[in-house]
Protein backbone atom coordinates (compact mmCIF):
# COMPACT_ATOMS: atom_id res chain seq x y z
CA UNK A 1 0.00 0.00 0.00
CA UNK A 2 1.47 3.38 -1.00
CA UNK A 3 1.85 6.20 1.48
CA UNK A 4 -1.05 8.27 0.06
CA UNK A 5 -3.48 5.38 0.45
CA UNK A 6 -2.24 4.72 3.96
CA UNK A 7 -2.94 8.33 4.95
CA UNK A 8 -6.34 8.54 3.22
CA UNK A 9 -8.45 7.29 6.15
CA UNK A 10 -6.96 9.95 8.44
CA UNK A 11 -7.33 12.69 5.84
CA UNK A 12 -10.97 11.81 5.16
CA UNK A 13 -12.08 11.31 8.78
CA UNK A 14 -13.75 14.71 9.18
CA UNK A 15 -15.43 14.50 5.77
CA UNK A 16 -16.79 11.04 6.53
CA UNK A 17 -18.07 12.30 9.86
CA UNK A 18 -19.77 15.25 8.17
CA UNK A 19 -21.44 12.92 5.66
CA UNK A 20 -22.78 10.76 8.50
CA UNK A 21 -24.22 13.83 10.21
CA UNK A 22 -25.84 15.10 7.00
CA UNK A 23 -27.35 11.67 6.32
CA UNK A 24 -28.72 11.57 9.85
CA UNK A 25 -30.42 14.93 9.40
CA UNK A 26 -32.04 13.70 6.20
CA UNK A 27 -33.36 10.77 8.23
CA UNK A 28 -34.97 13.25 10.61
CA UNK A 29 -32.38 13.29 13.41
CA UNK A 30 -31.18 16.66 14.70
CA UNK A 31 -27.45 17.35 14.71
CA UNK A 32 -27.60 17.79 18.49
CA UNK A 33 -28.80 14.20 18.81
CA UNK A 34 -26.01 12.71 16.70
CA UNK A 35 -23.02 12.87 19.03
CA UNK A 36 -22.49 9.13 18.57
CA UNK A 37 -22.03 9.53 14.83
CA UNK A 38 -18.68 11.28 15.31
CA UNK A 39 -17.73 10.22 18.85
CA UNK A 40 -14.79 8.11 17.66
CA UNK A 41 -13.13 10.97 15.81
CA UNK A 42 -10.21 12.86 17.27
CA UNK A 43 -11.36 16.21 18.74
CA UNK A 44 -10.03 18.32 15.81
CA UNK A 45 -11.73 16.01 13.28
CA UNK A 46 -14.93 16.01 15.31
CA UNK A 47 -15.00 19.82 15.34
CA UNK A 48 -14.27 19.98 11.62
CA UNK A 49 -16.97 17.40 10.84
CA UNK A 50 -19.51 19.54 12.69
CA UNK A 51 -18.40 22.70 10.89
CA UNK A 52 -18.60 21.00 7.50
CA UNK A 53 -22.03 19.54 8.20
CA UNK A 54 -23.37 22.91 9.36
CA UNK A 55 -22.01 24.62 6.26
CA UNK A 56 -23.55 22.05 3.91
CA UNK A 57 -26.94 22.21 5.64
CA UNK A 58 -26.82 26.00 5.50
CA UNK A 59 -26.18 25.86 1.74
CA UNK A 60 -27.85 22.66 0.62
CA UNK A 61 -30.32 24.20 -1.85
CA UNK A 62 -27.69 26.56 -3.19
CA UNK A 63 -25.35 23.66 -3.87
CA UNK A 64 -28.12 21.70 -5.57
CA UNK A 65 -28.90 24.65 -7.85
CA UNK A 66 -25.39 24.38 -9.31
CA UNK A 67 -25.10 20.61 -9.28
CA UNK A 68 -28.33 20.10 -11.19
CA UNK A 69 -26.76 21.89 -14.16
CA UNK A 70 -24.14 19.17 -14.52
CA UNK A 71 -25.87 15.85 -13.77
CA UNK A 72 -28.25 14.08 -16.13
CA UNK A 73 -30.06 12.26 -13.35
CA UNK A 74 -30.16 12.59 -9.59
CA UNK A 75 -27.29 10.64 -7.99
CA UNK A 76 -27.76 8.15 -5.17
CA UNK A 77 -28.26 9.95 -1.81
CA UNK A 78 -24.79 9.25 -0.46
CA UNK A 79 -23.16 10.39 -3.71
CA UNK A 80 -25.31 13.53 -3.84
CA UNK A 81 -24.30 14.42 -0.27
CA UNK A 82 -20.66 14.00 -1.23
CA UNK A 83 -21.12 16.32 -4.21
CA UNK A 84 -22.80 18.87 -1.95
CA UNK A 85 -19.98 18.63 0.56
CA UNK A 86 -17.26 19.19 -2.01
CA UNK A 87 -19.21 22.04 -3.62
CA UNK A 88 -19.59 23.86 -0.31
CA UNK A 89 -15.96 23.21 0.62
CA UNK A 90 -14.76 24.81 -2.62
CA UNK A 91 -17.21 27.67 -3.11
CA UNK A 92 -18.15 28.59 0.46
CA UNK A 93 -15.20 27.52 2.60
CA UNK A 94 -12.48 28.36 0.07
CA UNK A 95 -10.97 24.86 -0.08
CA UNK A 96 -8.56 24.42 -2.98
CA UNK A 97 -10.48 22.72 -5.84
CA UNK A 98 -7.71 20.20 -6.48
CA UNK A 99 -7.81 18.92 -2.90
CA UNK A 100 -11.60 18.93 -2.57
CA UNK A 101 -12.15 17.13 -5.88
CA UNK A 102 -9.49 14.51 -5.18
CA UNK A 103 -10.91 13.93 -1.71
CA UNK A 104 -14.42 13.48 -3.08
CA UNK A 105 -13.23 11.03 -5.72
CA UNK A 106 -11.33 9.06 -3.09
CA UNK A 107 -14.37 8.93 -0.84
CA UNK A 108 -16.78 7.82 -3.55
CA UNK A 109 -14.40 5.04 -4.58
CA UNK A 110 -14.60 3.81 -1.01
CA UNK A 111 -18.39 3.37 -1.28
CA UNK A 112 -18.17 0.00 -3.00
CA UNK A 113 -18.76 -1.03 -6.62
CA UNK A 114 -21.54 1.52 -7.23
CA UNK A 115 -19.40 4.25 -5.75
CA UNK A 116 -16.44 3.33 -7.92
CA UNK A 117 -18.73 3.44 -10.94
CA UNK A 118 -19.69 7.02 -10.02
CA UNK A 119 -16.11 8.23 -9.55
CA UNK A 120 -15.78 9.59 -13.08
CA UNK A 121 -19.05 11.49 -12.82
CA UNK A 122 -18.07 12.97 -9.45
CA UNK A 123 -14.73 14.11 -10.82
CA UNK A 124 -16.26 15.69 -13.94
CA UNK A 125 -19.13 17.42 -12.12
CA UNK A 126 -16.97 18.90 -9.38
CA UNK A 127 -14.40 20.22 -11.83
CA UNK A 128 -17.19 22.11 -13.60
CA UNK A 129 -18.61 23.38 -10.32
CA UNK A 130 -15.19 24.48 -9.07
CA UNK A 131 -15.07 27.39 -11.56
CA UNK A 132 -18.54 28.71 -10.66
CA UNK A 133 -17.47 30.97 -7.83
CA UNK A 134 -19.15 34.04 -9.31
CA UNK A 135 -22.42 32.16 -9.84
CA UNK A 136 -22.24 30.94 -6.24
CA UNK A 137 -21.83 34.44 -4.88
CA UNK A 138 -24.86 35.58 -6.89
CA UNK A 139 -27.16 32.91 -5.49
CA UNK A 140 -29.81 34.14 -3.03
CA UNK A 141 -29.81 32.87 0.56
CA UNK A 142 -31.58 29.65 1.44
CA UNK A 143 -35.30 30.18 1.89
CA UNK A 144 -37.13 29.12 5.00
CA UNK A 145 -39.59 26.24 4.52
CA UNK A 146 -42.99 27.31 3.21
CA UNK A 147 -44.81 26.59 6.48
CA UNK A 148 -42.55 29.07 8.28
CA UNK A 149 -41.87 31.55 5.50
CA UNK A 150 -45.54 32.31 4.98
CA UNK A 151 -46.03 33.21 8.63
CA UNK A 152 -42.92 35.39 8.68
CA UNK A 153 -44.02 37.25 5.54
CA UNK A 154 -47.48 37.75 7.02
CA UNK A 155 -45.95 39.17 10.21
CA UNK A 156 -43.22 41.45 8.82
CA UNK A 157 -43.33 41.45 5.03
CA UNK A 158 -41.11 40.13 2.28
CA UNK A 159 -38.23 42.58 2.79
CA UNK A 160 -37.78 41.60 6.44
CA UNK A 161 -38.16 37.93 5.53
CA UNK A 162 -35.31 38.25 3.02
CA UNK A 163 -33.14 39.92 5.68
CA UNK A 164 -33.91 37.11 8.14
CA UNK A 165 -32.93 34.54 5.52
CA UNK A 166 -29.67 36.38 4.90
CA UNK A 167 -28.97 36.28 8.65
CA UNK A 168 -29.63 32.53 8.63
CA UNK A 169 -27.23 32.17 5.69
CA UNK A 170 -24.50 34.06 7.52
CA UNK A 171 -24.66 31.75 10.51
CA UNK A 172 -23.99 32.71 14.10
CA UNK A 173 -20.89 33.83 15.99
CA UNK A 174 -20.29 32.59 19.53
CA UNK A 175 -21.93 34.59 22.32
CA UNK A 176 -20.92 34.40 25.98
CA UNK A 177 -22.59 35.49 29.21
CA UNK A 178 -20.26 36.22 32.11
CA UNK A 179 -20.68 36.56 35.84
CA UNK A 180 -21.47 40.06 37.14
CA UNK A 181 -18.41 42.28 37.35
CA UNK A 182 -16.35 40.12 34.98
CA UNK A 183 -15.56 40.26 31.29
CA UNK A 184 -15.62 37.41 28.82
CA UNK A 185 -13.45 36.99 25.72
CA UNK A 186 -14.68 38.80 22.64
CA UNK A 187 -16.36 42.10 21.89
CA UNK A 188 -18.99 43.52 24.25
CA UNK A 189 -22.52 43.73 22.86
CA UNK A 190 -25.00 46.50 23.74
CA UNK A 191 -27.11 44.22 25.94
CA UNK A 192 -24.22 42.91 28.05
CA UNK A 193 -23.17 39.73 26.25
CA UNK A 194 -19.79 39.17 24.60
CA UNK A 195 -19.27 37.95 21.04
CA UNK A 196 -16.49 36.00 19.34
CA UNK A 197 -16.45 35.50 15.58
CA UNK A 198 -13.65 32.93 15.46
CA UNK A 199 -13.74 31.22 18.82
CA UNK A 200 -11.82 28.02 18.05
CA UNK A 201 -11.88 25.42 20.80
CA UNK A 202 -14.22 26.80 23.47
CA UNK A 203 -12.54 25.01 26.36
CA UNK A 204 -9.25 26.71 25.46
CA UNK A 205 -10.63 30.22 25.86
CA UNK A 206 -9.49 32.24 28.88
CA UNK A 207 -11.93 32.05 31.76
CA UNK A 208 -13.44 28.70 30.76
CA UNK A 209 -11.72 26.55 33.37
CA UNK A 210 -12.34 29.13 36.09
CA UNK A 211 -16.04 29.28 35.20
CA UNK A 212 -16.19 33.01 34.52
CA UNK A 213 -18.66 32.67 31.62
CA UNK A 214 -20.85 30.28 29.66
CA UNK A 215 -22.03 30.00 26.06
CA UNK A 216 -25.41 31.66 25.48
CA UNK A 217 -26.82 33.54 22.50
CA UNK A 218 -27.29 37.23 23.26
CA UNK A 219 -31.03 37.04 22.57
CA UNK A 220 -31.50 34.12 24.95
CA UNK A 221 -29.60 36.00 27.65
CA UNK A 222 -32.11 38.84 27.49
CA UNK A 223 -34.88 36.74 29.05
CA UNK A 224 -33.17 36.55 32.44
CA UNK A 225 -32.17 40.20 32.19
CA UNK A 226 -35.81 41.14 31.60
CA UNK A 227 -36.70 39.12 34.72
CA UNK A 228 -34.20 41.24 36.71
CA UNK A 229 -33.54 38.71 39.51
CA UNK A 230 -32.60 40.21 42.85
CA UNK A 231 -30.33 38.80 45.60
CA UNK A 232 -32.09 36.46 48.04
CA UNK A 233 -35.24 36.18 45.92
CA UNK A 234 -36.72 32.72 45.41
CA UNK A 235 -36.96 32.21 41.66
CA UNK A 236 -38.14 29.23 39.64
CA UNK A 237 -36.71 28.50 36.19
CA UNK A 238 -39.26 26.29 34.44
CA UNK A 239 -38.10 24.17 31.48
CA UNK A 240 -34.62 25.19 32.59
CA UNK A 241 -32.13 22.88 30.87
CA UNK A 242 -29.50 23.19 29.53
CA UNK A 243 -29.30 26.05 31.98
CA UNK A 244 -27.93 29.30 30.62
CA UNK A 245 -30.72 31.26 32.26
CA UNK A 246 -30.40 29.26 35.48
CA UNK A 247 -26.76 30.31 35.64
CA UNK A 248 -27.70 33.95 35.09
CA UNK A 249 -30.22 33.85 37.93
CA UNK A 250 -27.82 32.03 40.26
CA UNK A 251 -25.04 34.51 39.49
CA UNK A 252 -27.36 37.36 40.54
CA UNK A 253 -27.44 36.03 44.10
CA UNK A 254 -31.02 34.78 43.93
CA UNK A 255 -32.05 31.32 45.10
CA UNK A 256 -33.02 29.45 41.96
CA UNK A 257 -34.89 26.19 41.49
CA UNK A 258 -34.36 24.73 38.02
CA UNK A 259 -37.15 22.42 36.84
CA UNK A 260 -36.94 20.28 33.73
CA UNK A 261 -38.44 17.00 32.59
CA UNK A 262 -35.27 15.77 30.85
CA UNK A 263 -32.71 13.94 32.97
CA UNK A 264 -30.10 14.09 30.20
CA UNK A 265 -30.45 17.84 29.77
CA UNK A 266 -30.29 18.35 33.54
CA UNK A 267 -26.96 16.52 33.54
CA UNK A 268 -25.61 19.26 31.29
CA UNK A 269 -27.05 21.86 33.66
CA UNK A 270 -25.28 20.31 36.63
CA UNK A 271 -22.00 20.26 34.71
CA UNK A 272 -22.36 23.94 33.81
CA UNK A 273 -23.17 24.89 37.39
CA UNK A 274 -20.18 22.97 38.70
CA UNK A 275 -17.76 24.51 36.19
CA UNK A 276 -18.99 28.01 36.98
CA UNK A 277 -19.05 27.51 40.75
CA UNK A 278 -22.75 28.33 40.99
CA UNK A 279 -25.56 26.54 42.82
CA UNK A 280 -29.21 25.81 42.15
CA UNK A 281 -31.83 23.36 43.37
CA UNK A 282 -32.41 20.98 40.49
CA UNK A 283 -35.72 19.19 40.08
CA UNK A 284 -36.46 16.57 37.45
CA UNK A 285 -40.22 16.92 36.98
CA UNK A 286 -43.01 17.85 34.62
CA UNK A 287 -43.55 21.59 35.05
CA UNK A 288 -47.30 21.06 34.65
CA UNK A 289 -47.38 18.83 37.73
CA UNK A 290 -44.59 20.13 39.99
CA UNK A 291 -45.48 22.44 42.86
CA UNK A 292 -42.95 24.56 44.81
CA UNK A 293 -42.96 24.46 48.61
CA UNK A 294 -43.36 28.23 48.75
CA UNK A 295 -44.67 30.61 46.12
CA UNK A 296 -41.69 32.17 44.29
CA UNK A 297 -40.99 35.86 43.86
CA UNK A 298 -40.48 35.33 40.15
CA UNK A 299 -40.69 32.63 37.48
CA UNK A 300 -38.84 32.37 34.20
CA UNK A 301 -40.67 30.19 31.68
CA UNK A 302 -38.62 29.52 28.56
CA UNK A 303 -41.32 27.31 27.11
CA UNK A 304 -40.90 24.46 24.63
CA UNK A 305 -41.42 25.87 21.15
CA UNK A 306 -40.72 25.40 17.45
CA UNK A 307 -37.18 26.83 17.91
CA UNK A 308 -37.60 28.60 14.57
CA UNK A 309 -35.66 31.55 15.92
CA UNK A 310 -32.47 29.48 16.10
CA UNK A 311 -32.05 28.49 12.43
CA UNK A 312 -28.91 30.63 12.08
CA UNK A 313 -27.29 28.25 14.60
CA UNK A 314 -29.30 25.14 13.72
CA UNK A 315 -29.65 24.93 9.92
CA UNK A 316 -30.79 21.32 10.28
CA UNK A 317 -34.09 22.47 11.77
CA UNK A 318 -35.86 23.29 8.47
CA UNK A 319 -34.98 19.80 7.22
CA UNK A 320 -36.30 17.86 10.22
CA UNK A 321 -39.51 19.79 11.02
CA UNK A 322 -42.61 20.49 9.00
CA UNK A 323 -44.67 22.72 11.26
CA UNK A 324 -47.10 19.97 12.25
CA UNK A 325 -46.10 20.21 15.93
CA UNK A 326 -46.71 23.95 16.27
CA UNK A 327 -50.37 23.78 17.31
CA UNK A 328 -49.54 21.29 20.06
CA UNK A 329 -46.68 23.47 21.26
CA UNK A 330 -48.92 26.55 21.37
CA UNK A 331 -51.39 24.62 23.52
CA UNK A 332 -48.59 23.42 25.82
CA UNK A 333 -47.22 26.95 26.18
CA UNK A 334 -50.65 28.22 27.24
CA UNK A 335 -50.96 25.48 29.85
CA UNK A 336 -47.48 26.26 31.18
CA UNK A 337 -48.29 29.96 31.44
CA UNK A 338 -51.46 29.16 33.40
CA UNK A 339 -49.50 26.83 35.66
CA UNK A 340 -46.82 29.44 36.30
CA UNK A 341 -49.40 32.10 37.10
CA UNK A 342 -51.06 29.78 39.61
CA UNK A 343 -47.82 29.12 41.52
CA UNK A 344 -46.58 32.72 41.53
CA UNK A 345 -47.00 34.74 44.72
CA UNK A 346 -49.08 37.95 44.70
CA UNK A 347 -46.97 40.78 43.36
CA UNK A 348 -44.63 38.31 41.70
CA UNK A 349 -43.43 38.52 38.12
CA UNK A 350 -43.39 36.03 35.28
CA UNK A 351 -41.19 36.16 32.21
CA UNK A 352 -42.48 34.11 29.30
CA UNK A 353 -40.06 33.42 26.47
CA UNK A 354 -39.88 31.35 23.29
CA UNK A 355 -37.08 31.12 20.73
CA UNK A 356 -39.60 31.29 17.90
CA UNK A 357 -40.29 33.50 14.91
CA UNK A 358 -43.95 32.53 14.88
CA UNK A 359 -46.37 35.14 16.30
CA UNK A 360 -48.64 32.38 17.60
CA UNK A 361 -45.82 31.40 19.94
CA UNK A 362 -45.15 35.00 20.93
CA UNK A 363 -47.37 38.03 20.38
CA UNK A 364 -50.57 36.00 20.04
CA UNK A 365 -49.65 33.80 23.01
CA UNK A 366 -49.22 36.90 25.17
CA UNK A 367 -52.57 38.31 24.06
CA UNK A 368 -54.30 35.00 24.79
CA UNK A 369 -52.70 34.83 28.26
CA UNK A 370 -53.96 38.31 29.09
CA UNK A 371 -57.46 37.37 27.99
CA UNK A 372 -57.40 34.40 30.36
CA UNK A 373 -55.74 36.39 33.16
CA UNK A 374 -56.92 39.99 32.85
CA UNK A 375 -55.47 40.74 36.28
CA UNK A 376 -51.93 40.44 34.92
CA UNK A 377 -50.03 43.57 33.93
CA UNK A 378 -47.43 43.68 31.16
CA UNK A 379 -44.24 45.47 32.15
CA UNK A 380 -42.30 46.80 29.20
CA UNK A 381 -38.59 46.00 29.25
CA UNK A 382 -36.27 48.90 30.07
CA UNK A 383 -32.74 47.58 29.83
CA UNK A 384 -29.46 48.76 28.26
CA UNK A 385 -29.13 47.92 24.58
CA UNK A 386 -32.81 47.29 23.87
CA UNK A 387 -33.91 49.30 20.83
CA UNK A 388 -37.39 50.88 20.99
CA UNK A 389 -38.44 49.16 17.76
CA UNK A 390 -37.96 45.76 19.39
CA UNK A 391 -40.88 46.42 21.76
CA UNK A 392 -44.24 45.28 20.40
CA UNK A 393 -47.56 47.08 20.62
CA UNK A 394 -48.54 44.65 23.38
CA UNK A 395 -45.46 45.42 25.46
CA UNK A 396 -43.44 42.31 24.65
CA UNK A 397 -39.92 42.12 23.29
CA UNK A 398 -39.64 40.80 19.73
CA UNK A 399 -36.10 39.87 18.72
CA UNK A 400 -35.28 38.84 15.15
CA UNK A 401 -32.23 37.40 13.36
CA UNK A 402 -32.03 40.47 11.09
CA UNK A 403 -31.39 42.78 14.05
CA UNK A 404 -27.76 43.80 14.63
CA UNK A 405 -26.77 43.02 11.00
CA UNK A 406 -23.41 44.76 11.42
CA UNK A 407 -22.71 42.82 14.63
CA UNK A 408 -23.64 39.36 13.37
CA UNK A 409 -27.37 39.13 14.14
CA UNK A 410 -29.15 37.40 16.99
CA UNK A 411 -31.58 34.54 17.51
CA UNK A 412 -35.28 35.12 17.09
CA UNK A 413 -37.03 35.37 20.46
CA UNK A 414 -40.21 36.63 22.04
CA UNK A 415 -40.00 37.76 25.67
CA UNK A 416 -42.69 39.29 27.88
CA UNK A 417 -42.72 40.20 31.57
CA UNK A 418 -46.01 39.94 33.46
CA UNK A 419 -46.79 41.13 36.98
CA UNK A 420 -49.32 39.46 39.23
CA UNK A 421 -51.37 41.88 41.36
CA UNK A 422 -50.41 42.30 45.00
CA UNK A 423 -53.74 40.85 46.11
CA UNK A 424 -55.96 38.40 44.26
CA UNK A 425 -58.98 40.00 42.63
CA UNK A 426 -62.21 38.93 44.24
CA UNK A 427 -65.54 38.87 42.49
CA UNK A 428 -68.25 40.56 44.56
CA UNK A 429 -71.10 38.24 45.52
Amino acid sequence: MDKAKAQAPRQHAARKGALRLISGVQDGVALSDQAGAISRLAPPDRARAQRLALSVLRNIDRADSLLVQHVSKKPRPEVLDLLRLATVEMLEAGEAPHGAVNAAVGLVRGMGPKGRAAAGMVNAVLRKVSVQGEAWRDLPPEEMPDWLRGSVIAAWGEDVTAKIELAHQNGAPLDLTCKPGLDAPGDPLPTGSFRLRDAGQISNLPGYDSGEWWVQDAAAAMAARVLQPQPEENIVDLCAAPGGKTLQIAASGAHVTAVDISAARLTRLRENLQRCGLSADIVEADALEWQPDTAPHAILLDAPCSATGTIRRHPDLPLIRDGSAVSGLVELQARLIDRAVSMLRPGGRLVFATCSLLPEEGEAQLAAALSRHPELRVEMPDLPGIAPEWITAGGGLRLRPDYWPDLGGMDGFFIARLRKPEAEHRVAG
